[in-house]
Order: structure tokens, then sequence, then C-alpha cells
């Protein structure tokens, strides 16, 4: 996507990704639940999880242009603090006390990443962080769908609604079908529904602790490819972020395992 934006507008980036991972998801969808794939569980919910999608690959989209393609990812990870914030509120969960001090120190993480100027605020960085918002609540919304839905039904309605809700934006920045960089699209929506339909199915059926490490994979990876692909290499305050980041996250994810181990044993 962020090699894609020398050439396409963000708002077409995202329409084409979603619209191409609706297309691949259809079938496999149709196949495995047949007409009860076009009318999921709950689909109001299914559609504003879409519409978070939208706005959170938009954001992310316009902001990592202009920041650093290591740290658009680490930021990006301030999603499971947040998601700690909202969950007593969206999910009636508790949260263990010691889970607090990771997420001090997430939040202090992505500060250090970000190394915000009061006076100057960078737009693009806190539109990575927008985007971290945005997963945030999907992330809970897939913790209640996930155990009523199918994950490729879940994955299809929301780069249906992520589609149709972008549409009314992209008549303004469509350009010619001639000038599409095809193999970067259909590279992108294999990617892009392969990692819908995985994320689903992870976080409906492995615990967050569990998961964490190889989910924080990801920013070290971004690491690589921001130095291999565009020549960029995180400074050190931004590099002691992303450990924090990485660090605190595993923190929060393992201590939450504990109290819900805890509480089941009380059961």
């Amino acid at each position: 996507m962020k090699m894609m934006t020398a050439e396409m507008n963000p708002v077409f980036i995202a329409w084409l990704r979603f619209a191409g991972y609706f297309v691949l998801l259809l079938p496999l969808a149709l196949w495995r639940s047949g007409m009860q794939a076009l009318m999921p569980p709950r689909p109001v919910i299914q559609i504003i999880r879409g519409v978070l999608l939208a706005i959170g690959n938009v954001c992310f989209i316009i902001g990592v242009q202009y920041v650093d393609f290591a740290d658009a990812i680490a930021l990006i990870y301030v999603y499971p603090f947040l998601m700690i914030l909202f969950a007593p509120l969206v999910l009636g969960e508790r949260i263990a006390r010691s889970a607090w001090f990771g997420v001090i120190g997430g939040f202090t993480g992505v500060v250090l990443v970000m190394r915000p100027d009061p006076f100057n605020l960078d737009i693009y960085a806190m539109l990575i962080v927008m985007t971290g918002l945005m997963i945030s609540f999907q992330m809970l919304i897939n913790r209640k769908l996930g155990v009523i839905a199918d994950p490729i039904v879940i994955s299809l309605w929301g780069g249906l609604a992520a589609t149709l809700s972008l549409t009314p934006f992209v008549y303004d920045v469509w350009i010619p079908v001639s000038d599409w960089p095809y193999m970067l699209l259909i590279i992108l929506s294999i990617i892009s529904a392969l990692a819908q339909v995985f994320m689903v199915m992870a976080f409906t059926r492995g615990s967050a602790g569990l998961l964490a490490p190889f989910t924080y994979s990801e920013i070290v990876s971004a690491v690589v490819i921001g130095l291999v692909f565009f020549g960029t290499w995180p400074d050190i305050l931004a590099l002691s972020g992303i450990i924090l980041i990485i660090a605190s996250g595993i923190l929060v994810a393992r201590l939450q395992d504990k109290l819900t181990l805890r509480r089941r044993e009380k059961l």
C-alpha cells in the first residue's frame, strides 16, 4: 500500500483492496456456509466492523506515505493497550491490576516512537494512531462475532461493508483501468483476504497471551521491510519505543490470560 501511493489516491487503494478480497472470499464463503453467508448473524455489527476497517485503512495509507514504515507499524500497536481500556465497557471484562503497568509502558513506547511536539503535532503519525484505535474496536467486535459466525463470513462482510462505505468517495479519485498496477493489486487482495481470515480465526480460537509473541513479530518484520524496500531504519528513540511496545504488549496479554484462567478455575 505504501508503494502504491506513488500512483494512486489512498481512498482508491483502500477501495480496490477491500473489493478485491471480497471477490476472493465470496465463493469460499458460499462453499462453506451456503446462502447463510449472505445472511450473517448480527448484521449491524458486521457492517460497523467493515466501516471501521475502511476508516482505519485509509488513515494508515495516508499516514504511511510520510511516516517511516517500521514506525508506522509500531504505532498501530497502540491497539492492544486501547483494547484494555475499552474491554471493561464493551465486553464487561475485568482487567488485571498489574496489566495497567504494561498499558502505561505501551503508551510510553508509542510516545517514544511519535515524539509528539505539542506546538507542531505530526498529523500523519496521528492518523496511524487513529488506525490503531479502529483496529482496537475491530478486535473487540471480533471477540463478539467469533463465537457466533464463521471467520470467513465475518471477513467477507468486513470486505463488503468497507467497499460499500468507500464507494461514494471513489468517483473523484478514479483512474483509468489501463493504469492500474494489476500485479500489486492481486498480491494486495490475496494478502488482505488471508490476513483477515487468519486473524479472526486466531483470536477466536487462541488466547491473547499465546498469540502476542507472534503478533508482535509484525513489528520486527516491518523494521526489515522498511530497510530493504524503503531504505529507512528507526533511530535510537524509535527502537527503544518499539522494544517497549513489544515487551509491554506481551506482558499485558500474559497477565490477562492468567486472570482469565483464575476466573475459570473458580467457576
